[in-house]
């Protein structure tokens, strides 16, 4: 699926929609620009921006960026994930995800052996000033997919899911 037709997706997504996060960018699985609004239906009680928006917005980005970008003799999923409040959302808030060659050199040399490695990735949530509102980590797990053919068919690619972490 190319970028531009995924943008349109996610931007249509339920999740995404009825939360107020909508996908300003995504020419390339290499760069997202993602935003939250902030409206009526999606502030908390103190009305400011909802920390599980806030979370949500960032949460497929780096995992489908990364798989597209290695291709598919990779596994990558989610593994783990952590958000720290800085100041409050009083405003919409913007974050960006880049991948560059180098971290995408560091995956494949430490996977190069079908080896598991897991990687952090940090984005910061800003308004549009530049103000800080939160930061969010998500752990990637990333392996090289076994050889089909010494074993018949490893039990991820037949279920859709590693069948150990």
């Amino acid at each position: 699926m190319k970028a531009r037709t995924l943008r349109r997706v996610l931007n249509a997504w339920p999740p995404f929609l009825f939360a107020g996060i909508r996908v300003v960018e995504f020419d390339t699985y290499r760069y997202a620009k993602v935003r939250l609004k902030l409206a009526w239906y999606n502030r908390n009680y103190v009305r400011t921006q909802f920390g599980g928006n806030l979370f949500s917005m960032t949460d497929p980005f780096w995992m489908i960026m990364t798989l597209k970008s290695l291709g598919n003799d990779y596994i990558v999923w989610d593994q783990a994930g952590e958000i720290r409040f800085v100041a409050p959302g009083r405003e919409d808030v913007f974050a960006e995800f880049r991948v560059d060659d180098a971290m995408l050199d560091e995956v494949r040399a430490a996977t190069a052996h079908g080896e598991k490695y897991l990687r952090w990735f940090e984005t910061d949530i800003r308004t549009a000033s530049g103000e800080l509102v939160a930061t969010v980590r998500k752990q990637l797990y990333v392996r090289r997919k076994r050889d089909r053919g010494a074993s018949g068919g490893p039990a991820e690619e037949r279920s859709g899911r590693q069948e150990s972490l």
